[in-house]
């Protein structure tokens, strides 16, 4: 299954489509995370079934990432816990990494340097 999530009402800044691969709920992001399209992502990483408890997160296409995407993506892996899952990142660009660890996300949100290493078990 595919979906492709764009702002309404604003031009497409960011692309989320999300597969299922193994029983993992990959999501593909594509653009910039901001303020503007943080809500995006939220709905995006809601938890509402069963295969979105174990959720992947490819920023290969992601250029830029501010605050308001480390809240949501801190409150994401605090639910996906909560639902005895787990959140992963990989294929994090050099601009979102540095963003990464300068917060210290990485030390709750475990990154992988693949999405294929990311969704292994």
């Amino acid at each position: 299954m595919t979906d492709i999530h764009h702002p309404v009402g604003k031009p497409a800044r960011l692309s989320i489509t999300r597969t299922t691969t193994g029983g993992i709920r990959v999501l593909a992001l594509v653009g910039e995370l901001d303020a503007d399209n943080a809500g995006a992502l939220r709905q995006a990483l809601r938890i509402g079934e069963e295969s979105a408890r174990l959720t992947v997160l490819d920023l290969g296409g992601i250029t830029f990432m501010d605050s308001s995407a480390i809240s949501v993506l801190a409150a994401a892996r605090r639910d996906a816990d909560a639902a005895g899952g787990w959140l992963r990142m990989a294929a994090l660009t050099a601009p979102v990494e540095r963003v990464v660890e300068l917060v210290g996300l990485d030390t709750i949100i475990a990154c992988y340097p693949t999405l294929a290493e990311a969704l292994k078990p």
